[in-house]
């Protein structure tokens, strides 16, 4: 059976090389970051993190459907709670 009849989660399965398109800024700096060898690895956990966000805009756009977007205030008030500031710290201004 090939690896593409079987569905792995990410950041499982088996290993394979694909050619991806970067522009010379973005690639010199994560190349900076973890030198020519960890490239792979590096987009490796940049694109299993943008699936875990991705997830995530689709669990809240799911939620926001059945109860309504949050209350801005109520929000603010959360995030002072867990962050120990103020109540409007890190809103939009």
């Amino acid at each position: 059976m090939a690896d593409d009849d079987v569905e792995f989660p990410p950041g499982d399965g088996p290993t394979s090389g694909i050619s991806v398109t970067l522009t010379a800024g973005t690639l010199h700096a994560i190349r900076e970051r973890v030198g020519k060898r960890g490239v792979s690895a590096y987009l490796e956990k940049a694109a299993q993190r943008q699936i875990e966000r991705d997830n995530l805009d689709e669990l809240i756009a799911d939620f926001d459907k059945v109860h309504g977007p949050a209350d801005p205030a109520a929000v603010a008030a959360k995030r002072a709670r867990l962050t120990g500031g103020a109540p409007n710290a890190g809103a939009a201004a």
